[in-house]
């Protein structure tokens, strides 16, 4: 090995040493505050409409996960908005879709329970509960109105911690606590509706 080779390797194992604890404090403070990020977004032509589909990345703060332990179910919420902007008059909402998802842990069985209306999946750690909460495919989208092809919409996307579905003495504990405001960013982006097609890979994504 040359010995120019040999300082450049030495350089970067230098600053991957320096950058190391940098790494894991930022990780630990992210663990700590926890927070709601969105990371893909699409939408989808099926043969009845459209699908939404989004991955995201839930963390929990240590508030919310002993909120967990003392069973309390937490109902997270993600909210799709598709509107048509007018300059003569107020937007018009055309189409939406809303999905409300309960994560609840029971200490009998030790397991993390997932909860959408009748249905409900269980997991052995709170890791796999999140990572399949935070991942959703073949949502509906419901039209209110005519859908247009061609059309350049305004599509928004929000998914957040639902505090009004948490027993009313904890609902009192979260006014101005920064523990309990888990939400991502409001998304807001300009789409054109995919054109319905046959092949399940073809979609409009962010």
């Amino acid at each position: 090995m040359r010995p120019v080779q040999f300082l450049h390797i030495k350089s970067l194992h230098i600053i991957l040493m320096l950058l190391l604890p940098v790494i894991i404090f930022s990780m630990a403070l992210a663990r700590a505050e926890g927070g709601i990020q969105v990371k893909h977004v699409s939408v989808a032509p099926v043969d009845h409409g459209y699908e939404l589909n989004v991955d995201s990345e839930i963390v929990l703060n240590s508030t919310l996960e002993q909120a967990l332990e003392k069973g309390i179910t937490l109902y997270f919420v993600t909210k799709f908005l598709l509107v048509d902007p007018r300059w003569y008059w107020f937007d018009k909402e055309v189409a939406r879709s809303k999905l409300r998802i309960g994560l609840r842990y029971y200490a009998l069985t030790r397991q993390y329970r997932l909860s959408h209306g009748p249905l409900s999946q269980s997991f052995y750690t709170l890791e796999e509960a999140l990572r399949v909460l935070s991942r959703f495919r073949g949502r509906p989208i419901i039209a209110q109105s005519e859908l247009k092809q061609g059309v350049e919409y305004i599509a928004t996307l929000r998914v957040w911690l639902d505090l009004t579905r948490l027993p009313k003495p904890f609902q009192v504990e979260t006014i101005g606590s920064k523990d309990w405001n888990l939400s991502s960013d409001a998304l807001e982006w300009r789409m054109k509706l995919p054109l319905p097609t046959q092949d399940s890979d073809s979609e409009e994504s962010l």
